[in-house]
């Protein structure tokens, strides 16, 4: 058993928003990823096979597709965003556990995430945790510098003052993590349901069962 009183002291908790706040298997992400794929296609004139060479290629280099494809390509990332995000959302349902566990959670929620302030809220609303979060810190208040640029960490920290050492971060990309580690946060990755823990030198910890992980965090502080 994973001893959790290590998170004693938090006061912010901190979540990435896609394929961490909801299943990996809900297909939401998958079908953004396959509008960026289908975007990028577009305004390179590559193929939709080369396409998905370029999505690995940028989102390695740049930390997203829509940053190569502004820095390459002279992309509007208006327009990019506005595109991605229409998706269906119908597959997300209320995740009553999931609320339950962030309303136990003492301090504040917030939400660091390379979408949108838009997509965040329409995703949060089919969730049904839409009233627990605090504060939503999107890719276009990081200036369009996406996870895992120091300074966007910088940035979110200090627009809502929170101290390092006194909050956790929560998110399903392993690389994301290694910033909030070495300012001091305790990290935790989320993996999908059934995929292997792989491996994450910065995590502090990994879950494959947010909503119960969150719980087990509440009851550890309520001892």
């Amino acid at each position: 058993m994973a001893d959790l009183s290590v998170f004693v002291g938090v006061r912010d908790w901190v979540f990435d928003l896609d394929d961490t706040l909801y299943p990996p298997d809900s297909g939401l992400f998958a079908a953004v990823a396959s509008r960026i794929r289908a975007y990028a296609a577009r305004v390179t004139g590559v193929s939709a096979e080369e396409a998905v060479a370029l999505q690995r290629d940028y989102a390695a280099r740049y930390g997203t597709t829509l940053r190569g494809l502004m820095e390459e390509h002279g992309v509007d990332p208006e327009d990019f965003l506005a595109d991605v995000h229409a998706v269906d959302r119908s597959a997300l349902t209320p995740l009553p556990a999931l609320a339950e566990a962030l309303a136990r959670l003492p301090g504040r929620k917030f939400i660091l995430t390379s979408g949108t302030h838009a997509h965040v809220g329409e995703t949060l609303l089919r969730l049904g945790i839409a009233d627990r979060f605090d504060g939503v810190f999107d890719i276009v208040d990081a200036g369009y510098l996406p996870k895992p640029a120091e300074a966007t960490y910088a940035a979110f920290l200090a627009r809502f003052a929170i101290v390092p050492a006194a909050a956790a971060m929560f998110e399903d990309a392993p690389r994301n993590l290694a910033v909030p580690r070495a300012l001091g946060m305790r990290t935790v990755l989320v993996t999908g349901r059934d995929a292997p823990p792989p491996a994450a030198a910065a995590a502090d910890f990994v879950t494959a069962d947010l909503p119960a992980f969150l719980a087990g965090i509440a009851d550890a502080l309520l001892r």
